[in-house]
């Protein structure tokens, strides 16, 4: 059996080594809607009560789940749009663009994972096959406590989601 926070290192790695090959300008795109998926999470439970109170924890679980990976995997959908894609934006010609990459795709592990990490916690470990720890070492107790949805709560997101706008307007426009 493996450890969710070795799982956890093993996927910010290979989400690392994916950026590195995909480029900083695409891996900005998903970080970004990583964070609006973030976003959308905090309105709902924040504005819409019906979804904070009556839904059962385990469909919760699904619908939290569900928008961070839609978003993402639409984040990871490169555009195909002529104009945009002949504008040298996504091309990676440099060493720096590919650390860049590597840096972003590692903070996209870390997010996309650490989400579903935390939704699993909350939720209680809803499955069969996964299991919380037994005893939990003073590291994995640290990583907890510093996966997204932890700190990336109102007014937190707000400010994030802005400033990946702004990222998005520079960057792409």
């Amino acid at each position: 059996m493996i450890s969710l926070s070795v799982l956890f290192w093993i996927f910010v790695l290979m989400f690392a080594l994916i950026g590195a090959m995909r480029g900083w300008a695409k891996e900005l795109l998903v970080t970004s809607g990583v964070l609006v998926a973030l976003f959308l999470l905090a309105v709902m439970e924040t504005f819409i009560p019906f979804f904070k109170d009556s839904i059962p924890v385990q469909t919760s679980y699904w619908v939290r789940t569900s928008v961070v990976i839609a978003l993402a995997f639409f984040g990871y959908q490169t555009p195909n749009i002529p104009r945009i894609m002949e504008s040298g934006k996504f091309i990676r010609e440099r060493f720096q663009d590919i650390l860049l990459g590597l840096f972003l795709g590692g903070i996209n592990g870390y997010m996309i994972f650490g989400s579903l990490w935390f939704y699993l916690i909350d939720a209680d470990y809803p499955f069969t096959w996964i299991s919380a720890p037994a005893n939990l070492s003073e590291n994995v107790m640290s990583l907890i406590k510093i996966l997204p949805p932890q700190y990336l709560q109102p007014p937190v997101v707000y400010v994030a989601v802005a400033v990946a706008f702004v990222f998005i307007l520079v960057v792409f426009i």
